[in-house]
């Protein structure tokens, strides 16, 4: 991540903030997107992981930005995210 350049630089007055990369803020904001949706729709990690069939560990990966959500995901919670009877019941 060293070599990655520089897409929001720290802030000079806070000594805990860091550079971040392109990379990093997109993770963050598919994490958030993530996130939103899923409280939105007034669900806990298990009760989503579970009624759109996405393991729990992986949500909580995506949700907390460890791990970039891949596009295909992105896509399919924004699905859930218009019509979420629609989607668990074609997955259940």
């Amino acid at each position: 991540m060293k070599n990655e350049p520089i897409a929001l630089p720290a802030d000079p007055d806070d000594a805990q903030d860091f550079d971040a990369s392109a990379e990093a803020l997109d993770r963050g904001h598919r994490a958030r997107l993530i996130r939103m949706t899923r409280t939105g729709l007034g669900l806990s990690q298990a009760e989503f992981a579970s009624r759109f069939r996405v393991p729990v560990g992986t949500l909580r990966d995506w949700e907390q930005a460890r791990v970039t959500a891949p596009d295909f995901a992105i896509a399919y919670v924004r699905v859930i995210g218009r019509y979420p009877d629609m989607v668990a019941k074609a997955v259940a």
